[in-house]
């Protein structure tokens, strides 16, 4: 992924919570291994018309287990997937989660980030896109 401080919704950006990573060794055929990792993630989408907020994790299996967020984010390629959206806030209703605890914490996020589009949430780091840059 690359980052930058431009926000482009149709360079499809995350910001990203660098503090999430989280990895598990995976053990594969002959002895060979890699790293399942997983890291936060909040993005603004435009779905039939609408602007919204999504909370999820992006995922990546890396040959070697990624010492940190930045360096998880910055080795993973590969955007087909995109982010696993858990919980979608569209400003009316809200998508995802069914547990009420759950409910909360993404609408604590995810009310005051549409509110403040397209700004970055608090505690995320962004903009981060599968896009590769634009050279002058």
């Amino acid at each position: 992924m690359h980052r930058t401080d431009r926000f482009l919704i149709s360079q499809k950006p995350y910001a990203i919570d660098l503090n999430s990573l989280r990895t598990t060794r995976r053990d594969g055929a002959n002895g060979h291994h890699f790293w399942d990792g997983r890291i936060d993630g909040a993005w603004f989408r435009r779905r039939q018309g609408v602007t919204v907020a999504c909370v999820g994790t992006l995922w990546d299996f890396q040959e070697q287990q990624p010492t940190s967020g930045r360096e998880f984010v910055e080795r993973h390629t590969d955007g087909r997937y995109g982010g696993d959206c858990d919980g979608r806030w569209d400003g009316e209703r809200y998508w995802g989660a069914q547990h009420p605890t759950t409910i909360e914490e993404h609408l604590a996020l995810l009310r005051p980030m549409l509110a403040a589009y397209p700004a970055l949430p608090d505690g995320y780091d962004g903009w981060w896109t599968f896009h590769e840059p634009k050279t002058a």
